[in-house]
This record gives structure tokens, C-alpha cells and sequence, in this order.
């Protein structure tokens, strides 16, 4: 039996309920004086210091709400798989990617460090989310509902797909996240329609409603999503579109994902957004001068 659309609502709020609960209050956990709270404190791209802590906060919101909407162990198994590790990597690329020898750019610049014999945070990131992708597709269904049965080569192909999907929107929503809200618009944007209809609606719901919870913390750059909290949003989103594609929906997603992937390695997102009218008014909505941030400097 799958949720209803009253259902589906249902899940999204109780997700931005959690999500405003769990940001508020690791907020002014990490907010205090101290180790703490130079731990979690972040420049963003205006030099303001906000608090990277709403990562774990939407990661934890997110994981918990998605995990709401299952019905069989099975599906709870996807939410951890996609949501946990995914959020688990990011994290700590989070906490260690700043370190000497850590720093690469892009995923040509990781791969070059392996060769040279150094295992960059953001290779285990991308690393953890792939094989992550790969056991959350293969717990999915290999066909989209309704659809005729396939072959077991076709149902390798569809899981191979599927774990290309959660991995790519996982990175893609990732690179997304350079300027505040921009990245949980796109999560609210590309996940309603999930949230909707279809057999992923279960899972989008409460990460959707999560996504609208947190946009104005983030907006008003009290907090920032880092890698942890941007990979958990789009692996369950991802995971959600693949819940509900067979095939040729996979593939299409896939070459999609993969080439904005690719093109992020030779242009920015950031300028083509500044020089595209309709698209920086969206970007903007929203974003004003911030609240003050927290009194504490980065680093340890």
C-alpha cells in the first residue's frame, strides 16, 4: 500500500517539523564559546562565519523523515543506505577536507592525488556515496511500476543505472551548495514533484519537507549545508526518482547528472547563474544580509 497524497503532505510537514527542531538545537549547542564552537564554524563565500552544523541537522532531519515514509524493512534499508552513508562521507569531508594534503579540485583533481599515491576525503566521499548508490539500487525495484519484466542482464544494467542516479545527485546537489539556499531550492524544486506522485513519493516527502524548513536558516546564513548535509538530500532524492524509473527514466537521469557533473569541471555554475537573468532572481529570492553571525573564528 503506498501513501496517499494527504499521506505524502503528512510526512513533508512532520520532515519540516524535525528539520526545525534539530537545526534549533544543535544551532545553540555549537553556538556556545569554546572548542565547540570554533569546531563548526565555517567562512562562507562573503567571509561571514556561519555554522556548519546544519549539515548533520538536515542530514539527521532528512534520514529520520525519509525513514518515516517506509512501510517494509526493505524500504528503511534504502533510507540508511542512500541517507547515512551518504551524510557519514560528507561529514567527513567536512571536518578533514580542509587539512595539508587534502585539498584537490574536482573529480579529476582527486583521482590525480590517488595516483600520486594520496587518498583525499573527497575521494572517500565519493567513494562511500557510489557504493552507497550501488546497495540502494539494488535494494529498489529494477523496473518501474506497471512495467513489463525484464531480463536479469536488463535488471544488472537498471541496478548499475539506479546507483549512478543516487551518486550523481548526490555530487550534483553537492556542487551546487556555493551560495546560500540555492542548493535546498533545487532539492525543494526537483523533489516535489517526487513527493507527488509516484512510487518514490514515500521517500521524497519528508526530505522535501525538510529542504523548505531549513531554507531560511541558510538563506539568512546561520548555517551552512557543507557535503554532509547537500550529499543526504540528493542521495534520497535520487534514490527517490530511481524508486520510480525504469530503464530509459534511469539512463536519461544518468546522462543528465553526468554531464552537468562533467560541465562543472570546466564552468562555473555560479557565473552562468550571474549572467542568466531568470536564473539569478531565483537564486537571489530570498537572500538578504544574513543575521549576525556567531562571535567565535574558525579552526580549532
Amino acid at each position: 500500500m503506498s501513501w496517499s497524497v494527504a499521506g505524502r503532505a503528512a510526512l513533508a510537514v512532520a520532515g519540516a517539523a524535525v528539520a526545525t527542531g534539530v537545526v534549533t538545537g544543535l544551532r545553540r549547542l555549537t553556538e556556545r564559546t569554546g572548542e565547540p564552537a570554533a569546531r563548526w564554524a565555517r567562512e562562507n563565500y562573503r567571509g561571514r562565519t556561519v555554522n556548519l552544523v546544519g549539515g548533520p541537522a538536515v542530514a539527521t532531519a532528512a534520514v529520520l523523515a525519509a525513514a518515516a515514509g517506509a512501510r517494509q524493512p526493505r524500504q528503511v534499508a534504502v533510507v540508511l543506505t542512500a541517507g547515512v552513508t551518504a551524510g557519514a562521507v560528507g561529514l567527513y569531508d567536512d571536518l578533514v577536507g580542509g587539512r595539508p594534503g587534502q585539498q584537490a579540485k574536482g573529480f579529476r583533481g582527486h583521482l590525480g592525488a590517488l595516483r600520486q599515491g594520496r587518498l583525499t576525503s573527497g575521494m572517500v566521499k565519493l567513494g562511500g556515496v557510489g557504493a552507497a548508490g550501488l546497495v540502494a539500487a539494488a535494494l529498489l525495484p529494477v523496473r518501474s511500476p506497471g512495467a513489463r519484466p525484464i531480463s536479469r542482464p536488463q535488471a544488472a544494467l537498471s541496478v548499475a543505472l539506479g546507483a549512478g542516479v543516487v551518486a550523481g545527485a548526490a555530487n550534483l546537489l553537492n556542487l551546487l551548495d556555493l551560495r546560500p539556499g540555492r542548493a535546498l531550492k533545487v532539492a525543494v524544486v526537483v523533489g516535489a514533484p517526487l513527493a507527488v506522485s509516484g512510487q518514490g513519493g514515500w521517500l521524497a516527502a519528508g526530505p522535501v519537507g525538510v529542504a523548505a524548513a531549513a531554507l531560511p536558516a541558510d538563506l539568512r546564513e546561520r548555517i551552512m549545508l557543507g557535503d554532509c548535509g547537500a550529499n543526504t538530500l540528493g542521495a534520497l532524492l535520487g534514490a527517490a526518482y530511481v524508486a520510480r524509473a525504469g530503464l530509459a527514466g534511469r539512463a536519461s537521469a544518468l546522462v543528465l547528472l553526468a554531464g552537468l557533473t562533467a560541465a562543472s569541471e570546466q564552468v562555473s555554475f555560479t557565473r552562468v547563474i550571474a549572467t542568466t537573468p531568470v536564473l539569478r532572481q531565483l537564486d537571489e529570492w530570498g537572500r538578504g544580509d544574513g543575521d549576525p553571525p556567531p562571535a567565535v573564528a574558525p579552526g580549532n
